[in-house]
């Protein structure tokens, strides 16, 4: 930041270091007024050359590095540039103190002298907190971000893929937990949760890899509600919206027991479990089950997290880049 010297005119230069919370992070604010996202990052992460453009985690604007400065931390950094220029004043005055004694019979003494008062105060802040904290797997670079998805701050990365990986990797532990588990209705409970988890963490991570490539479908708009809860329909629409087939990223045995367990988490949450006739119809599975409640096991849990690990892959490295 720069100060002007009053007397001289000059351009003075002052560093000013923005300080970082307790967690080592420092707030960021997109400079674009659609958007004005509050994020942090922290420092000497990632690639760390200050020319390199930076990115809003959640609009993906792209400017300076020293556009993205909180409100808070320009009123910071003003304070303290106007104590500085108060105090570059005093000492220039104080400078120019003098005194005169008094000469002969009636000499008059005349002197000037300077009292300082007090310096301005610095204007103090706290960054606020957040809720999701993030290693980009592309660069390392660490930042935090308000919801879940984000563009990675230096890279520009998407994080929906490492989101799935992490909440996939929850759900195994999960499914881990119900081995020592002597309660059968507890475990039965933990199994079910889980398989509808997997269901859920596919579906929030589909969305979002359709919604940030919107742009680049052939129906602009349209991307932005695809869903992913049924597999059957939400490869139709992808088909339809970006030209890939995503059946055919796994094999067809993988994604027909992808399929089956995506119908079975709707029977889990709009039937308690209970197998009806629909589920018979599109499952294929035996007439005699009818009215009986589904049996989740723990090994088809976590084959379900490894089929949709790798078709999330897969489907980031098919669809266009964001």
């Amino acid at each position: 930041m720069s100060i002007f010297d009053p007397f001289s005119g000059d351009k003075i230069e002052l560093a000013i270091t923005i300080p970082v919370d307790e967690d080592g992070f420092m707030g960021r604010e997109c400079p674009a007024e659609a958007c004005e996202g509050y994020f942090k990052v922290k420092p000497d992460t990632g690639q760390v050359d200050d020319d390199l453009p930076r990115i809003c985690p959640y609009c993906g604007h792209s400017a300076p590095s020293d556009e993205f400065f909180t409100k808070e931390q320009v009123e910071y950094a003003k304070s303290i540039a106007f104590r500085e220029f108060t105090k570059s004043v005093d000492r220039k005055l104080k400078k120019m103190e003098f005194s005169h004694e008094p000469k002969g019979l009636f000499g008059i003494g005349v002197s000037m002298k300077v009292k300082s008062g007090p310096l301005p105060p610095i204007r103090t802040y706290r960054e606020k907190s957040l809720e999701t904290r993030t290693v980009c797997s592309e660069c390392s670079h660490e930042y935090s971000v308000f919801g879940l998805f984000a563009y990675c701050p230096d890279c520009s990365a998407h994080n929906s893929l490492q989101i799935l990986h992490r909440n996939l990797n929850l759900t195994r532990k999960q499914v881990d937990l119900t081995e020592s588990m002597e309660d059968p209705d507890l475990r039965t409970h933990i199994l079910e949760d889980a398989l509808e988890n997997c269901v859920s963490a596919f579906d929030s991570f589909g969305r979002e890899a359709c919604r940030v490539r919107d742009g680049k479908c052939t129906k602009p708009g349209k991307a932005l509600s695809v869903s992913f809860q049924n597999l059957g329909r939400a490869s139709t629409r992808v088909r339809e919206l970006f030209g890939l087939d995503i059946a055919l990223l796994v094999s067809e045995d993988d994604w027909r027991f992808a399929e089956i367990a995506f119908m079975q988490r709707h029977v889990l949450a709009h039937r308690a479990g209970v197998i009806d006739q629909k589920y018979i119809d599109e499952s294929n599975d035996s007439a005699s089950l009818l009215g009986r409640k589904l049996k989740i096991e723990p090994n088809d849990v976590k084959r379900l997290t490894e089929i949709l690990d790798r078709l999330g892959k897969e489907v980031i490295l098919k669809l266009p880049n964001p």
